[in-house]
C-alpha cells in the first residue's frame, strides 16, 4: 500500500455491503478502516483484511461519541467517511436514548458521527457518501413527526429514514461545499444478505418470497456505487449533493428537493444530539 493512500472508514462493513466494499476498496489501493455493531464479525472482517476496526452500537450515542473520538486521535487524514450502517425494525422501539430505533440509527447518529468528524474531513477535502435506498420514494418526512410517535408503519418509517440520508447529503454538500468536503448518497439495490430477513413488513416479505429472488444482488454487485463513489472524481464523474443508483442519477421523492426542509432536518438533528449549527 503507498504511502499516501487515502483512508476510507465504512460503518456497517461486518456484513453484508459494507464488508464488500471494504474487500473491494482494499484492492483498489484504498487504507480502509472497519467499523461494525458485532465486535466479532466486525474482527473478522478486519482480521481477512489485514485492517484495523472499531465496534459501535448506533443506537446508543454514547458509541458514536466515543467511536469519533477514537478515530480522530487515530487517523490524522479521513478522505471518505462511508456512512453505511442501516437497521430495519419491526415495531416502534425506542433506544436508550429516547429516539426512534430506526430514525436514530439511519440517520441521527451518522448525522452526528459526520459533525464530530467535521474538522478532520475539511481537512482532508474528503467525500462522504451515505447508503440510502430507493424506498426513499416511499418516504414522508415531517419535522414534527420524526420520531414517528403518530402512524407509525415499519416500511414507511425506514423509507423515511432513507428520504432523510438524501436530504442530509444535499445539505451536507449544501454547508461544507465551499469547505471542499464532497457528499453523495447511493441506492444499493435489494440485496442477497441478511438485512432484511427478520422484517415482517414488506421489505421482509421482499427477501423472503420465492418468486422475488432474482431480483437480489450480491452485497458485491451493489457495493459498486460505493466503491465508485469512492474511487471516482467528485464534480467530474458525480456531482456533490447528489443521488445515484448504478453509477447514475436516481429517482428522487418530491420532498427531495426541498430545500427548505433539508435545512430543517439539520437543525432539528443538531437540536436532538446537542450541537450548535450555523443555519445560513
Amino acid at each position: 500500500m503507498a504511502a499516501d493512500a487515502e483512508t476510507v472508514i465504512i460503518t456497517g462493513a461486518s456484513d453484508g455491503i459494507g464488508a464488500a466494499a471494504a474487500r473491494a476498496l482494499q484492492r483498489a489501493g484504498k487504507r480502509v478502516v472497519v467499523v461494525g455493531r458485532s465486535p466479532e464479525k466486525t474482527a473478522a472482517v478486519a482480521r481477512e483484511l489485514g485492517v484495523p476496526y472499531h465496534v459501535s452500537d448506533f443506537s446508543r450515542l454514547a458509541e458514536v461519541r466515543a467511536l469519533a473520538a477514537e478515530l480522530l486521535a487515530t487517523y490524522p487524514h479521513i478522505d471518505v467517511l462511508a456512512n453505511n450502517a442501516g437497521f430495519i425494525g419491526t415495531k416502534r422501539t425506542l433506544t436508550d436514548d429516547g429516539h426512534e430505533m430506526m430514525f436514530q440509527v439511519n440517520h441521527l447518529a451518522p448525522f452526528l458521527l459526520t459533525n464530530l468528524l467535521r474538522e478532520r474531513l475539511v481537512a482532508s477535502g474528503a467525500r462522504v457518501i451515505t447508503t440510502s435506498s430507493a424506498g426513499n420514494n416511499f418516504g414522508q418526512v415531517a419535522l414534527g413527526n420524526l420520531e414517528h410517535q403518530r402512524g407509525y408503519r415499519s416500511f414507511l418509517v425506514y423509507c423515511a429514514t432513507k428520504l432523510q440520508n438524501i436530504l442530509f447529503t444535499q445539505e451536507l454538500a449544501r454547508r461544507w461545499g465551499p469547505e471542499d468536503v464532497q457528499a453523495a448518497a447511493f441506492h444499493p439495490g435489494i440485496v442477497e444478505s441478511r438485512f432484511g430477513g427478520t422484517d415482517r413488513g414488506l421489505i421482509g416479505l421482499i427477501y423472503r418470497t420465492p418468486l422475488t429472488r432474482w431480483a437480489l444482488v450480491t452485497p458485491e454487485g451493489r457495493a459498486d456505487t460505493l466503491v465508485w463513489l469512492a474511487t471516482s472524481r467528485a464534480g467530474v464523474d458525480w456531482q456533490s449533493g447528489g443521488y445515484y443508483s448504478r453509477r447514475t442519477p436516481g429517482r428522487l421523492n418530491p420532498q427531495a428537493h426541498d430545500a427548505a426542509l433539508a435545512r430543517g432536518l439539520w437543525a432539528v438533528s443538531a437540536a436532538m444530539v446537542g450541537m450548535m449549527t450555523n443555519d445560513e
